[in-house]
């Protein structure tokens, strides 16, 4: 999430922390239509989906200016688009969390509802439930479920559920994320390294535990039946939940956090959400390390934490990542954001070593084994969202930018870029607009049933079909 500016320097830091996978829903699972319902695509956080893209005649149908950001969009069984955006509101542009509905034809906004401002992440991380309600935790130390009313002749937006967390949300913290899990429980992170869950019932129960002092959350979790993968500025965690609801730790393994925060990272430590893949669809969980001068891909056994494989994360693209890495089958598709320039109101950790670097961008392919990981290509591909893995055409799609050229950065005109997963190579440039406008901001995008792609810029949402 990337943008200058007063107030879309409060956007990106609530913006960036911002699943093949199991991608269908379960028994118990309260999660909406599969591909569409969460932020990372599924419950395993594979950022992957199973239906087809736009394709490589995608062309740009429709677009709206929201007046605000918009990090997550889900999509309802009836096609309805749902996104968690953060609307500038009042003198100075004060960054307000908003849960906004758009037309699935237009893409006008046709409906609207503020949330109580807090922490934030809060408005950024949520989910859509087996009932088309966006749950998504609120200022007021609250996860609230907001459904939407009227379909398109008199839309509305209600919040028809609220959980207080109180108690449980110590002063000047705040949820960083929160998913549903294979018992119907939501489990939530804050900042501050606390892991909660919520039982559901007549008297929803609340049950949290607090990891090691100093280790702090940024990214979302993710879950398997068996368990939940939390990571933090200093290990990864597998968790399971007690009759009580209450957390507690499986296995835990540190990682190399490297001597300070990267260029292109927004806090000292991985940027990645965990990724349950491989064998059974979440036999194996994957980080990238912030190892000082080359990142590691550290693959980990989702039951008992012990080493499937490391190495190098990326051979020439930039040093780094903040962004979750799709997967399919055994493989997985990492991307590069070293170098790219937040924003300093969205870092935190401390300055970045060195200060400053060129976007290098690039993304590569790795497949995994029982035996070790191999990589099979590696592009240049300069992508600035949250990549979506389109199973059902295997293209990687994303917006992105030109190639880097000498001089001074110039991120320059965005673009649609499509990449074939199998190979690598780009089979879809279609250019969208320009900065700052169409700034990309590592938001994330979703794709319905009939290949129709939502992904929100700085300034706009976008509707991309096939010609």
């Amino acid at each position: 999430m990337r943008l200058g500016g007063a107030g879309v320097t409060v956007l990106v830091a609530a913006l960036t922390i911002a699943g093949a996978a199991p991608g269908h829903a379960e028994p118990g699972v309260d999660v909406g239509p599969t591909g569409t319902s969460l932020m990372h695509g599924d419950l395993a956080s594979t950022d992957s989906t199973p239906h087809p893209g736009p394709g490589r005649r995608a062309r740009l149908a429709a677009s709206s200016v929201p007046g605000g950001a918009c990090a997550a969009t889900f999509l309802r069984r009836d096609q309805i688009p749902v996104s968690l955006c953060t609307q500038f509101v009042g003198p100075g542009g004060v960054a307000v969390p908003t849960v906004t509905s758009f037309h699935p034809r237009t893409a006008a906004v046709i409906a609207r509802l503020p949330l109580t401002k807090g922490g934030l992440l809060g408005g950024v991380y949520g989910y859509l439930d087996g009932r088309g309600r966006v749950v998504v935790a609120d200022g007021s130390g609250a996860i609230v479920r907001v459904a939407h009313h009227g379909g398109l002749r008199a839309p509305r937006l209600v919040v028809e559920d609220r959980v207080s967390l109180a108690g449980h949300v110590p002063p000047g913290d705040a949820v960083t994320g929160l998913a549903p899990d294979y018992r119907g429980r939501v489990w939530f992170v804050t900042t501050g390294g606390v892991v909660g869950t919520v039982t559901p019932g007549r008297r929803p129960r609340v049950a949290s535990m607090r990891l090691r002092r100093g280790e702090q959350m940024g990214n979302g979790l993710s879950v398997r039946p068996a368990g939940v993968s939390v990571l933090t500025t200093h290990a990864l965690y597998e968790m399971q939940a007690g009759a009580d609801g209450r957390p507690h730790t499986r296995w835990r393994r540190a990682y190399d956090r490297g001597s300070a925060r990267k260029p292109g990272q927004l806090t000292w430590g991985s940027g990645t959400t965990p990724t349950y893949f491989g064998p059974g669809g979440d036999g194996w969980v994957a980080i990238v390390d912030n190892a000082d001068r080359a990142p590691n891909l550290l693959v980990y056994r989702s039951d008992d934490g012990g080493l499937v494989c490391r190495m190098k994360a990326f051979r020439r693209s930039g040093q780094g990542t903040e962004n979750s890495i799709p997967a399919m089958g055994n493989t997985l598709v990492i991307p590069s954001t070293y170098g790219y320039q937040y924003p300093p109101q969205a870092e935190s950790g401390g300055p970045s070593r060195p200060l400053s670097a060129p976007f290098v961008g690039g993304s590569t392919r790795v497949d995994v084994s029982a035996s070790g990981c191999r990589r099979v290509w590696e592009n240049d591909d300069r992508i600035a969202t949250l990549p979506r893995l389109a199973r059902g055409d295997g293209v990687v799609y994303a917006l992105g930018y030109g190639p880097l050229r000498p001089g001074p950065q110039q991120l320059g005109p965005v673009y649609l870029i499509g990449s074939d997963f199998r190979t690598g190579r780009r089979v879809l440039t279609l250019p969208v607009g320009q900065g700052p406008l169409d700034e990309p901001m590592e938001l994330t995008g979703t794709i319905g049933p009939d290949g129709t792609m939502w992904q929100a810029t700085v300034g706009r949402m976008l509707r991309f079909t096939a010609h």
